[in-house]
């Protein structure tokens, strides 16, 4: 597993061809490039350490038109990308009845160098097609379309292809990582995410880009963001007590008397520099909290409504499922999945 603190952001190198999908390729360019940012201004200012340093390479400089005539201009040319710590080949438009073993037998030899220079090598969807056209699937667990499941067991037999698999990490140390269907350029970012900046950063990601099943509704995903510069001075010291003191007993009546407020003064400055009631304001920092420990922690349900300091756990339930549409347990199964699991 590669570590996931780096002393600077982990390079990303985008293949791009004429084959190639431009959605798959400007999708992982976006979410790769601009998470962090996306984040931090969405939530107020809020930090994610999960930046990249990713760029298009082609195989000579200048336009590319991709698949479906979207014009791609690469960033560099393969001759100039002396390693790299990912390089992704996405989905490609061939015909799945047709040997491409040949087709792009000038990348083969790149891809194997940056992977013995410590690259990681990934595909998605049919861009397994060229590694295994390199040879570096020989004998590796994969996964790809599954359109191209007997074009795979045609041309390549030695792969161990298991077609069922969405997301497949295989090799020493997981450096080779398959993907299925098309889509599955989103699990491959949240997968990069969590593998290089830990979970917590790819939860946060799934959540900005409502990635995964958006049956249940998007306020599953939503996070909500809580004020954090008040300028009136007596909300302000309520606001930094609730935040060390939400499971305290009798909070509301003690976050009035930390603000030297009468209740009535105090509830309605609160409301006017947080735009929350007091209570709405608990409530929401409690639902907060037990997301984020449903999503870090094994702990029951049970206790975790006790952590953040409800005696009274179904009423803590229908306050969950109001906020966010689905029960803690529920919400536990989504976001648990999110990261470095292979699916």
């Amino acid at each position: 597993m590669v570590d996931v603190r780096q002393s600077r952001p982990p390079s990303v190198n985008l293949l791009a061809l004429p084959e190639s999908s431009a959605a798959v390729l400007y999708g992982l360019f976006e979410v790769l490039s601009t998470f962090a940012e996306s984040w931090s201004w969405l939530m107020d200012g809020e930090t994610v350490a999960a930046g990249f340093d990713v760029r298009i390479v082609g195989r000579q400089s200048g336009q590319i038109t991709c698949y479906g005539g979207t014009p791609v201009i690469p960033h560099a040319t393969l001759s100039q990308v002396d390693d790299a710590d990912i390089v992704i080949v996405t989905d490609l438009a061939v015909d799945p009845r047709s040997d491409h073993r040949q087709r792009w037998s000038d990348i083969g030899p790149w891809l194997k160098r940056m992977h013995e220079g410590g690259a990681m090598l990934c595909s998605v969807c049919s861009g397994s097609v060229l590694l295994a056209g390199a040879g570096l699937l020989d004998g590796q667990p994969a996964t790809t379309h599954w359109g191209y499941v007997d074009h795979f067991r045609c041309y390549f037999p030695s792969v161990a292809l298991q077609p069922e698999r969405i997301l497949l990490p295989a090799g020493a140390d997981g450096r080779i990582v398959t993907t299925g269907g098309m889509a599955a350029w989103e699990d491959l970012a949240l997968y990069l995410i969590a593998r290089f900046h830990g979970d917590a950063a790819a939860v946060k990601a799934a959540k900005l880009y409502l990635f995964g099943d958006r049956s249940e509704g998007q306020m599953l995903y939503a996070a909500r963001r809580l004020p954090r510069r008040i300028e009136d001075k007596a909300v302000a010291a309520a606001q930094a007590w609730i935040a060390g003191n939400y499971t305290e007993p009798d909070c509301l009546q003690r976050m009035a008397a930390v603000s030297g407020l009468s209740p009535r003064t105090f509830t309605r400055r609160f409301r006017s520099a947080t735009g929350l009631a007091p209570l709405n304001y608990l409530q929401t920092l409690r639902v907060e909290e037990a997301k984020h420990l449903l999503e870090t922690t094994a702990e029951p349900v049970n206790r975790v409504v006790e952590s953040v300091g409800y005696d009274d756990a179904a009423s803590f339930r229908r306050l969950f499922r109001r906020q966010t549409g689905v029960t803690p347990s529920r919400y536990r199964q989504r976001f648990r999945q999110i990261g470095c699991r292979p699916r």
